[in-house]
This record gives structure tokens, sequence and C-alpha cells, in this order.
């Protein structure tokens, strides 16, 4: 997953340097949705790679202030459509 998740952080780096140049509010509102968009990519990406190396749903979730079954829901599908492409 490295390989991927260089990736992710490349295109998130693009996308804060596409808003912190930005001409004007539309173009600073467009990189403003690259930039949710490719940090919600690394995001998944970095929640496969815990689970791929025995992270478990429990230590997920208290990252994010939840319980195993919150993260579940919140990651579970994402995650499994990254890991089965």
């Amino acid at each position: 997953m490295a390989a991927k998740k260089g990736s992710s952080t490349k295109h998130v780096r693009d996308a804060l340097d596409a808003l912190e140049s930005a001409p004007d509010e539309l173009s600073a509102l467009t990189a403003a949705r690259a930039l949710r968009e490719a940090a919600d990519e690394l995001e998944i990406g970095t929640v496969a790679d815990v689970r791929r190396h025995g992270g478990t749903w429990t230590q997920i979730g208290a990252i994010y202030g939840t319980t195993k079954q919150g993260a579940q829901q919140r990651f579970r599908g994402a995650v499994n459509r990254l890991t089965t492409t």
C-alpha cells in the first residue's frame, strides 16, 4: 500500500497547492473539494493499511472517538472496495 499512500499524499499536496494559489473564490472552492477528496482517499487507504497489518476496528474507532461498530460503519465499505479492486 505504500505506493498508493505516496500517490494519495501527492494528491493532497497538489490540491493544497491549488487551494493556496487559487485566483478567486470559485477556484478555491474547486480546490477545496479536490483537497477533501484526496484526504478521504488517503484516510481510507490508511485505514486499509492498519487493518491489513493487524489493527482492529476497536483501535480505529478509538482514534475517531467512536466504537468498533462506528468505525466499521464509517470505513468498512470503502476499505472493502479499495482492497477488492
